[in-house]
């Protein structure tokens, strides 16, 4: 009976506080004591995307969209960088829990499904988010880029952390192992990332893909946070809010649902 009352006093009601707190707080330690690679390098990647960019054709381009070509293309890198940050983050944890046989240790305590999901989210949109400070401050220091609309820069970057975060989750329940994990990474978060306006803008693009791409989440994360960024886009950023919103809801509740159920992580 002690027991129970000391988990229904920590539990405040219906939601785990402490259990949802800490397992949030294991997440983000877990990336955090490695943080030469989950922090610094995602900001070299990205500078040596830059800088190979604008030796290789920066200076013929010209200007997109007004702007010069350096400036459109880091908020795109900006964004990339940290949506395949997100999705490492989720999705390795899983992964690494399955494969080591650990993973019963997150689904025995007393935590619900919606619990779960909001743990795991929690280290992913944190780790997104770390890696978009640091990015932005990178480019301030280099390009002298400050955002244009910061609060609508750092939704997007939420937004965009979370719903790669949930679709890492997707991707780490399906996974038993590494190499499928690397198979969904090289053959569909990679490409969703590449063929979404991260390095040009859409109006480079022959109608029938103009139209495609307009299908693709990713695109409206890139977009928004270009728009955050340096003040121009390729469609409305309200209307990316609300597509990338749904999306991310959408996702969210298939990974809920799994959770829920135990769907590829009972033992």
């Amino acid at each position: 009976m002690q027991t129970e009352n000391t988990i229904g006093v920590r539990r405040f009601g219906r939601v785990n506080w402490l259990g949802l707190y800490t397992l949030a707080l294991r997440e983000v330690m877990r990336f955090t004591s490695v943080w030469t690679q989950t922090l610094l390098a995602p900001l070299v990647t990205a500078a040596l995307f830059l800088m190979i960019f604008n030796i290789a054709i920066g200076p013929r381009r010209g200007d997109v969209m007004g702007v010069p070509f350096l400036t459109f293309l880091a908020p795109g890198i900006l964004m990339m960088t940290v949506i395949q940050n997100a999705f490492a983050n989720t999705s390795s944890s899983l992964v690494i829990s399955k494969v080591q046989g650990n993973i019963v240790d997150t689904l025995m305590p007393p935590l619900s499904g919606l619990e779960i999901l909001l743990g795991y989210l929690a280290g992913g949109v944190a780790r997104g988010v770390l890696v978009a400070v640091t990015l932005a401050f990178g480019l301030w220091l280099t390009l002298g880029l400050v955002p244009y609309a910061p609060g609508l820069a750092l939704s997007f970057v939420v937004l965009g952390s979370a719903l790669l975060g949930a679709l890492g989750l997707l991707a780490g329940i399906f996974a038993n192992k590494f190499d499928q994990m690397a198979a969904i990474t090289n053959f569909l978060v990679t490409p969703l990332a590449f063929l979404s306006g991260t390095f040009y803008s859409v109006e480079a693009l022959p109608p029938v893909l103009d139209r495609v791409i307009h299908w693709n989440p990713i695109f409206y994360l890139i977009d928004g946070a270009r728009f955050g960024m340096i003040g121009v886009s390729d469609s409305n950023p309200l209307l990316g809010l609300g597509i990338c919103s749904a999306a991310t809801l959408a996702v969210s509740l298939v990974a809920l649902w799994m959770f829920r159920t135990g769907y590829r992580m009972k033992p």
